[in-house]
């Protein structure tokens, strides 16, 4: 490893003992830079924790990114052929989302439409493989409803949902006929106001389910939705019956599955619509756009900092002219002095950025410590290791801006104002 010149550890080593004589001042300009290195951190941090923040609610509701996805349209076949497909498979997951009641028979839901519990979409119509669709009749009772969407396999591969109680779906056990469910958090809400018998009903069933709750995830969907395993709901509707439905394959590329699904739909005369999920590029604009606006306040304040460093700087520099003066009559040459007094002020605006991020850090762990099990966003969050970098950065720009200015009015201090010592 290289090491300083003699030149740069005389600057350091002065500059060190600058500081130690003149602590009441270094602890000024400490406080007049701190509230701007703190706020770039601040404001790193924040960013960061809010970009993965938002991600991860992506990948709640739309998957991980670079993930294909595949969406049939309607097709009397198309069920039947994603399932042969994808059957047995990891790397390819399919999705077929219904409308299902859950409640008393013959009466209609409380929230028609699947609408959230404490929202009222309307509607409520439900429509038949052939079909025609209906509008609802009978009285409303006490039954939910919810989308209801059978999987093929674990969809968390490509979907991280977050457990909340009970457990997932297990697809290595023989299928139920007593179809197992589990909720999200707004469907999970619904039956806990709501006591309703266990019976489910679907378009094309000829005859009621009695499902079973296993568990509740966090989806990021605000709309009442259950996941059940594919094979356990086929138990009681054949999968040409679901051909209405929303179906949707998800699949971790490169596969071969694409290739071979697209070319048996294209057979049978289905229309597919393939994509390759890239949250991060659809929000960058817009991440970037906040970050450019906070930034900017935090550069402020970060000015304002540098102002008052510089401040200080001149007037030390002003105090130690005969001190100057001096080194440059015994041969300390003008570069060395202006070292002296950037090392200062660069020393200075590392132990600032110390200082902030220390109180960064610490405030991080006291929020999340308070409100971190209430608060999804702060749980098991990690202070960035890109605010404490940001931080440093801060602290080396600020110290160089404060103490350039200083730094030359050292170096120009000429050796004839030794003789009024």
């Amino acid at each position: 490893m290289r090491r300083f010149s003699g030149r740069y550890r005389s600057s350091l080593i002065i500059g060190l003992q600058g500081i130690r004589a003149r602590k009441l001042r270094t602890l000024l300009s400490m406080v007049s830079l701190f509230l701007g290195v703190l706020a770039v951190v601040v404001v790193q941090a924040g960013a960061s924790i809010a970009d993965r923040a938002m991600l991860a609610d992506l990948e709640l509701t739309a998957g991980i990114d670079g993930t294909r996805t595949i969406d049939v349209m309607a097709n009397p076949k198309a069920a039947d052929i994603v399932l042969k497909t994808v059957h047995g498979r990891s790397d390819a997951v399919a999705s077929l989302t219904v409308s299902g009641i859950i409640g008393e028979p013959g009466v209609r839901p409380v929230n028609e439409g699947a609408s959230p519990l404490d929202a009222s979409w309307g509607g409520g119509e439900t429509c038949f493989p052939d079909g025609h669709c209906e509008a609802p009749s009978g009285p409303m009772g006490e039954a939910v409803e919810v989308r209801l969407t059978a999987l093929t396999g674990d969809i968390r591969t490509f979907r991280p949902f977050r457990p909340q109680s009970g457990r997932w779906l297990d697809f290595t056990t023989v299928p139920a006929l007593a179809p197992r469910l589990v909720l999200n958090k707004e469907a999970a809400k619904g039956f806990a106001r709501h006591h309703v018998p266990a019976e489910m009903r679907v378009a094309g069933a000829p005859a009621n389910l009695t499902p079973q709750f296993v568990g509740v995830i966090d989806d990021g969907d605000t709309q009442p939705h259950a996941y059940a395993r594919f094979d356990e709901l086929t138990n009681w509707l054949p999968a040409a019956g679901l051909a209405n439905g929303e179906l949707r394959v998800m699949l971790a590329p490169p596969t071969p599955v694409e290739q071979v699904l697209t070319s048996r739909l294209k057979g049978a005369g289905a229309d597919t619509y393939a994509e390759t999920i890239d949250s991060r590029k659809q929000r960058e604009n817009e991440l970037k756009l906040i970050r450019l606006v906070f930034f900017s306040m935090a550069g402020l304040v970060l000015l304002i900092g540098v102002a008052g460093i510089l401040n200080v700087g001149l007037a030390t520099v002003g105090e130690r002219v005969e001190e100057f003066a001096l080194r440059r009559a015994v041969g300390t040459p003008r570069t060395l002095l202006a070292g002296i007094v950037l090392a200062e002020t660069l020393l200075t605006g590392l132990l600032t950025a110390a200082a902030a991020i220390g109180t960064s850090i610490a405030a991080l762990k006291v929020v999340t410590t308070l409100v971190g099990d209430s608060e999804p966003l702060l749980h098991n969050v990690q202070f960035p290791w890109e605010a404490g970098v940001a931080g440093i950065i801060a602290g080396i720009i600020a110290g160089v801006l404060g103490g350039f200015i200083p730094a030359i009015r050292a170096a120009r201090i000429p050796i004839a104002t030794v003789m009024r010592a």
